[in-house]
């Protein structure tokens, strides 16, 4: 499954509600589920990004799906990089060769 990078910052309101982090991330990852993605890993961050997730999906519209959803809830705001592994990029780069 194609892996992803969403870098996440709070809103004014996930701000206002920082204590609750932990137990979002729980909620969060439930959703994801749902929509048949993985979280793979969650970071909390210092710097311009807040939160930084690792996540699985099938497909750019199942995890951008998955990410308006939880904007939508609004605690974060996203930015979602798609994130090649070294046999992907390999497969990439054999492909330049044609």
């Amino acid at each position: 499954m194609p892996t992803y990078v969403a870098l996440l910052n709070w809103t004014d309101q996930g701000l206002r509600n920082y204590k609750d982090t932990a137990k979002r991330a729980e909620t969060f990852d439930a959703a994801l589920q749902k929509l048949g993605v993985k979280l793979l890993n969650i970071y909390w961050t210092l710097g311009p990004y807040d939160v930084v997730a690792i996540v699985e999906a099938p497909d750019d519209e199942t995890v951008t799906a998955a990410l308006l959803q939880r904007g939508g809830v609004g605690n974060v705001r996203s930015t979602t990089l798609r994130a090649f592994g070294r046999e992907e990029m390999e497969r990439v780069i054999a492909k330049t060769a044609g």
